[in-house]
């Protein structure tokens, strides 16, 4: 008769010890977490900016004391009368019905609670579930029922000061991929989404009042450049570029960047200890220097060489405000007329055709309305922050195709301080057209009283991760739009003012010492 074996008992430690690790590394803290308290305090949310820190000047109330916009660049720009333009009359037109919305948000609440019900009961959860209560005054929700024909927000806005100021503070309560990542492992269409490698990582976090913010993390240091050899399409993602852009989109008082806000994200605490998605739960991992990490999960180009690592939880990020649902607010991805090859290569037809414009014109919807000068203001855009990667652009379907363009995906700006791609204002510099608004407010940035850098520093000490940009890149602000005012008087001395300069809209006429001239 055999004796027994030997290895039995090695096999049997081994997997009691397999055991024990996965009860202590991924059970044990989600049960830990849904003991704690509902409102667990966190220190990453203690910056040295306060947590209840004023609201941005360009959404500060208008009433301030004269002395203090006399020392304020950011305030003197706001109060001047190009940026308080009457409104065309009547009302704005909304983007959303208030009744339809609420209704449409409350029955994705309840179904959100049902299946957090449902998860915590496979978990065998005893502890009584906490209800995610939709309330009509949150700061997301009013910041959707503010979008209008005009922009994302109106120029003074309580509504967007509370929004950024939330997302900074909130608590999250879930963190799953976007739908880029989501597309690649076949849980959605990938046919209108653009494929995410390694370098491009971003994740939804869902916070305590039930508003969604995209969070892009830090993956390169404010005072490192691009490097020279990079392709624009392979470049990194920036959470630093994105909180800048929206600032300076709404100093250009575009109005078509979301509230951006930046933020020092507890990673374990706040996406790995709070997300439902195991394969984003499989790609975290402890670094050799006891730093956790996480890095996208894709078929390609995705190993732990391209993760993102906290200190050794703590990292920083940027938290973009979602947008009402595409089922409220239909949306379409239009390819830009200058996308760029994305081949190592091959050029498009605008970068070797000069009269390529006189192609565009003969095409709706550029041929007749605001599109084009729509194009030329997001070409403006992106050649102050150096973007290169504009291949697709989105417009709200609601507002018909004079609607303003969403300046989405601003990550791969501010890449280079040192460079200006002037191949990016090839809309302005082969149409020869640009609205008379976008014109004034440019030159009134020229002016040494509102220089664009100044107002951009002032503004982006307002971030919670100020400072934002380096000097050099605030600087290359002032040159860059010099050359973009170059550029818009080599058009009027060709073609003459009344071709180049678009009546857009009627503002009233400002006073004569404020006043901004198209021949300065």
């Amino acid at each position: 008769m055999p004796g027994p074996r030997r290895d039995r008992p090695v096999v049997l430690l081994l997997l009691g010890t397999l055991l024990a690790a996965d009860l202590y590394f991924h059970l044990w803290p989600r049960v830990r977490r849904e003991l704690a308290p509902s409102a667990p305090s966190c220190p990453c949310r203690r910056r040295s900016a306060p947590s209840a820190a004023p609201p941005p000047p360009a959404f500060a109330a208008s009433s301030s004391s004269s002395s203090s916009s006399s020392s304020s660049p950011l305030r003197r720009l706001f109060a001047h009368p190009l940026y308080r333009a009457a409104a065309p009359p009547g009302p704005a037109e909304p983007l959303l019905g208030a009744r339809e919305a609420l209704r449409y948000y409350r029955r994705k609440a309840a179904r959100w609670n049902r299946r957090h019900k449902l998860y915590r009961q496979e978990l065998n959860l005893t502890a009584a579930a906490v209800l995610l209560p939709l309330r009509p005054e949150s700061s997301w929700l009013q910041f959707h029922l503010g979008i209008s024909r005009d922009g994302l927000y109106p120029r003074s806005s309580p509504a967007v000061s509370r929004l950024l100021q939330d997302m900074h503070d909130f608590a999250t309560i879930s963190a799953d991929y976007s739908q880029d990542e989501k597309a690649l492992l076949g849980a959605c269409d990938c046919s209108q989404i653009v494929k995410p490698s390694g370098v491009h990582l971003k994740l939804v976090l869902r916070f305590q009042d039930f508003g969604k913010a995209m969070f892009k993390p830090m993956r390169q240091k404010r005072e490192e450049e691009t490097p020279e050899d990079f392709f624009y399409f392979v470049d990194f993602q920036r959470h630093n570029a994105e909180i800048a852009a929206f600032h300076l989109d709404r100093i250009l008082d575009f109005r078509r960047v979301p509230p951006t806000v930046g933020r020092l994200i507890n990673i374990t605490k706040e996406i790995l200890e709070v997300t439902r998605n195991e394969v984003l739960q499989s790609v975290f991992f402890v670094s050799p220097a006891s730093n956790v990490c996480f890095f996208a999960k894709c078929p390609y180009m995705c190993k732990t060489e391209y993760a993102v690592c906290g200190n050794p939880h703590l990292l920083e990020g940027s938290l973009s405000a979602f947008l009402p649902s595409l089922n409220l607010a239909p949306r379409l991805s239009i390819p830009n007329p200058w996308i760029r090859s994305y081949s190592f290569d091959e050029k498009e037809e605008w970068e070797v055709n000069p009269l390529y414009c006189d192609t565009v014109r003969e095409i709706y919807p550029y041929s007749s309305g605001n599109r084009l000068l729509n194009i030329v203001d997001m070409a403006i855009f992106d050649f102050l922050i150096g973007n290169m990667d504009r291949h697709h652009y989105e417009m709200f379907t609601k507002f018909g195709d004079d609607g303003f363009l969403l300046h989405l995906d601003n990550a791969r700006g501010f890449g280079r301080h040192s460079h200006d791609e002037i191949s990016i204002l090839a809309p302005l510099s082969q149409c020869c057209v640009i609205k008379r608004t976008t014109l004034l407010r440019l030159q009134l940035l020229a002016e040494p009283e509102y220089q664009l850098s100044a107002v951009m520093r002032e503004s982006l000490l307002q971030d919670p991760l100020a400072p934002v940009l380096t000097e050099p890149h605030l600087l290359a602000l002032d040159r860059r739009l010099q050359l973009i005012l170059k550029a818009v008087r080599k058009c009027i001395d060709t073609h003459g003012e009344a071709k180049v300069v678009a009546n857009d809209t009627r503002q009233p006429e400002a006073p004569a010492s404020d006043r901004v001239k198209l021949s300065t």
